[in-house]
């Protein structure tokens, strides 16, 4: 496991962490396909976070895209680098899963994040914060909608509807399960929307969440245990 120190000139207040929103912002790539959905190596990350001890935990897994088996992994721990305040989440995980996608002896490929890109109150999730930093392809799959409205999806896997803000579509509700409750898809970098559905549909062929976020959840908490024993 990586051990991960608050990089220097980190943002430390709100505004702070705005302004460097702003600036990255202007630099995602929304003009670019994606790779397509079964090829190559597609890889989840997801944090876990034990506040009472200052601790974050960062997990990276890779798999084979047409497999789903799991090609390599690699976790990351270190403080906590900025305090909760909704819409700037992607600053307290930024810098472990930056330390865990490092570690990985591979190609990350593809990366999914448990979260938003574009489907984000200033448009510019953890997914799109990401992309930008590593210049890799990145998608949101979020398990709720944030403040964004839609409707509801036919009940069939693979229906979709749009996730509007105003008359502004940030993402779509996508059935991943005949009948169960959608996910909220989202482009992070370098991905359009729709590749972003084709490759979450690719990632659920048993349950509602991507198994790269399901893998990623499962090694993240195993190893905030083994860091906070």
């Amino acid at each position: 496991m990586t051990t991960v120190r608050i990089p220097a000139g980190w943002p430390a207040t709100e505004e702070q962490a705005r302004a460097v929103q702003d600036e990255l912002r202007e630099k995602v790539a929304l003009d670019e396909p994606g790779p397509p959905p079964g090829t190559g190596h597609v890889t989840g990350v997801d944090v876990a976070y034990d506040d009472e001890r200052d601790v974050v935990v960062a997990a990276a897994v890779v798999l084979n895209a047409a497999s789903l088996d799991v090609v390599a992994e690699a976790t990351a721990v270190g403080r906590i680098s900025f305090p909760y305040v909704p819409g700037l989440l992607a600053f307290r995980e930024i810098p472990t899963v930056l330390a865990a996608l490092d570690a990985l002896p591979c190609a990350p490929g593809l990366v999914v994040c448990d979260g938003y890109g574009l489907a984000h109150p200033r448009r510019f999730g953890l997914a799109s914060h990401l992309g930008v930093l590593t210049g890799l392809p990145t998608i949101g799959v979020a398990k709720n909608p944030f403040t964004f409205t839609y409707d509801d999806p036919d009940a069939r896997r693979g229906a979709w509807a749009s996730l509007m803000a105003g008359e502004e579509e940030v993402g779509r509700a996508l059935r991943t399960r005949e009948a169960v409750k959608p996910v909220f898809v989202s482009v992070g970098h370098r991905v359009s929307l729709g590749n972003a559905c084709a490759h979450t549909l690719a990632l659920t062929p048993a349950y509602r969440l991507p198994e790269t976020t399901r893998k990623a959840d499962a090694l993240c908490r195993r190893a905030l245990r083994e860091a906070t024993a």
